[in-house]
């Protein structure tokens, strides 16, 4: 009955983490990349992306409405046991590839911005300590660690908002849509790998109470983390303008010309610690999503077990292609876009497909 309760998370949470999780997972290189491919135009690359994850993210909301089942259980209604497992193996992948160029940013982030005096490898490695721990949990501690999340992501934001935005200079903008159209919707194909939101609301179905107008809810919510992200985008590149794609950690830049830190010093790195934390939380959720598939898929509980051998792969990687952040992205970049379209996009859609009985047969 305990690992019953522990797989249980609520609307309240989950919308928690479509907001605040969807907008910091985006913070760090994302407006570089969309500054480079889009230009002045890049809101509109990344407003593509978001509106098509939007109405996935409803899709996905709608069904929990139509049935109380796991995402496991109507593959399992619909295809077969063997096939459940083998689907559920493929996103225990598809999630650690998930996390590859998140986990790498975040060690460059972190180093950066805070431990710029010590090798960015050593200062990192506690984080999986962090990680280990927090992916041997379920989804219940998936949702207690939203709630806690959310007031410090909307304070952090509050700052560093109130401490950019004058500086913003929006003729940078000008003129609007005259970015070639290739590069636009390439901007937002080749970013397509930082969406996974999707996915996050498979893993949640049958695992909360649905309500009516829930899928609003949890939709409006995507909408807030997307109306943050923008703001950062616009922050970020109307401050900097054409040298914005050759400005690294957007989020740690758009502060930098606040009038009181010539004074006081880099008050701006409160907010950013605050919002470490949070960012720590959005990298580490995939993981545990990671651990949960490799439960289901095949059959073996022991999440300590599953956890540390899931961190040691990303580790080993770390570890290897220490200094390959750029390869990295330019392989996420020119071809992983395509799993992410598949898994993230279509097998999400794919879900109305599947056999549902009337949702209080569970």
């Amino acid at each position: 009955m305990s690992g019953i309760t522990d797989m249980k998370i609520s609307v309240r949470q989950i919308c928690f983490i479509m907001l605040a999780y969807t907008a910091v997972s985006k913070f760090i290189l994302y407006p570089t990349a969309l500054s480079f491919n889009s230009g002045r135009d890049l809101l509109f690359s990344s407003l593509i992306d978001f509106l098509i994850q939007g109405v996935i993210i409803w899709a996905v909301s709608f069904l929990c409405s139509r049935t109380d089942k796991t995402f496991f259980k109507l593959i399992e209604g619909t295809l077969g046991k063997v096939v459940a497992r083998i689907i559920y193996g493929l996103f225990a992948l598809f999630f650690i590839v998930a996390t590859v160029i998140p986990l790498f940013e975040q060690k460059v982030y972190v180093q950066a911005i805070f431990y710029d005096t010590i090798p960015s490898l050593l200062i990192f490695l506690p984080f999986f300590a962090f990680s280990v721990y927090a992916a041997c949990k379920g989804f219940k501690n998936i949702g207690r660690c939203a709630d806690v999340c959310l007031p410090l992501f909307l304070v952090s934001m509050l700052f560093i908002f109130a401490m950019s935005l004058g500086e913003v200079n929006w003729q940078h903008f000008f003129p609007v849509l005259k970015t070639p159209l290739n590069k636009v919707f390439g901007g937002s194909l080749i970013t397509a790998f930082r969406f996974v939101e999707p996915c996050w609301l498979l893993m949640f179905m049958g695992h909360f109470e649905y309500k009516k107008h829930d899928a609003l809810k949890i939709t409006l919510s995507y909408a807030g983390g997307a109306l943050f992200t923008l703001l950062v985008l616009a922050t970020f590149y109307g401050i900097y303008g054409d040298i914005a794609a050759s400005r690294q950690f957007a989020i740690s830049k758009i502060s930098l010309f606040f009038p009181a830190i010539e004074l006081i010093g880099r008050i701006d790195l409160i907010a950013l610690y605050i919002l470490e934390a949070v960012m720590l939380f959005a990298l580490v959720i995939n993981i545990q999503f990671a651990v949960h598939c490799i439960i289901k898929c095949t059959g073996y509980g022991n999440r300590a077990v599953l956890s540390l051998a899931v961190n040691g792969v990303l580790l080993i990687m770390l570890i290897f292609l220490n200094n390959s952040l750029d390869a990295l992205l330019g392989i996420w970049s020119q071809w992983m876009w395509i799993a992410f379209v598949i898994f993230a996009n279509i097998i999400p859609l794919l879900a109305w497909t599947m056999r549902k009985r009337d949702k209080n047969e569970g």
